[in-house]
């Protein structure tokens, strides 16, 4: 099993990532962080919404385009939690089904990154699942391989105290971004949220959100956290 601050702290660039898993005082536990490398990407803060958080422009005069970086990364849906990096989110509680939105959606339309979506679901009973939406690579574009969604689902029954399961949109930094590949990454988890913000990297992340049990913890690097 590997530290979740450790893993953060050794790579500059995971992109988005989620975590979610049960606290040491077993209390289900859900985080999301976003970072950024363009202007447009570090202009935002997180806000809390009447059902979850959503992403806002910090200078709204130097928004370029909102189409993939303002969206509700977490709403929740009946007892459930939905987190995701995208207006994925939107689509899953419309649907009512964590299955279903993640069917009808693919990748990012980014290229050359074609950035992952990613998501996850928590059920009231401590049950969880996540997911991927990415690019399948194909040699032959003519066939259309090029363009296939790969959607991976990842069901778990529950979570050892302390323990949390990672998935983010890369692997780490590069031209194109390598998207992320495998199982999510059993990590275990820190007690104070802090410790997750600051194992960030400082150039690079923009917000967190952590909820532990329904206490919600917010840090924007715009508003000077």
């Amino acid at each position: 099993m590997h530290d979740l601050c450790e893993l953060l702290r050794g790579n500059p660039y995971p992109g988005r990532g989620i975590v979610v898993g049960t606290s040491a005082t077993g209390e289900r536990v859900a985080c999301y962080w976003i970072m950024g490398r363009s202007i447009n990407s570090r202009n935002r803060v997180f806000t809390l919404t009447e059902d979850g958080i959503k992403t806002e422009a910090h200078d709204p005069n130097r928004l370029e385009d909102p189409t993939l970086v303002i969206y509700h990364p977490v709403r929740t849906m009946g007892d459930s939690l939905v987190v995701t990096n995208g207006d994925q989110t939107d689509t899953i509680v419309e649907k009512g089904s964590f299955h279903a939105g993640c069917m009808a959606r693919t990748y990012e339309p980014d290229s050359p990154n074609f950035t992952p979506r990613i998501s996850a679901v928590l059920h009231r009973e401590g049950s969880f699942a996540l997911s991927i939406l990415k690019r399948q690579a194909g040699n032959d574009v003519s066939d259309g391989a090029s363009n296939r969604c790969l959607r991976e689902f990842f069901a778990y029954e529950d979570a050892d105290a302390g323990t949390g399961y990672l998935i983010s949109t890369y692997q780490g930094d590069g031209s194109p971004l390598p998207s992320f590949a495998g199982e999510p990454i059993e990590v275990t988890l820190p007690e104070d949220p802090h410790d997750v913000w600051s194992a960030l990297d400082a150039d690079n992340k923009v917000s967190l959100y952590v909820n532990v049990g329904g206490h919600v913890t917010l840090f924007n690097k715009n508003l000077g956290d």
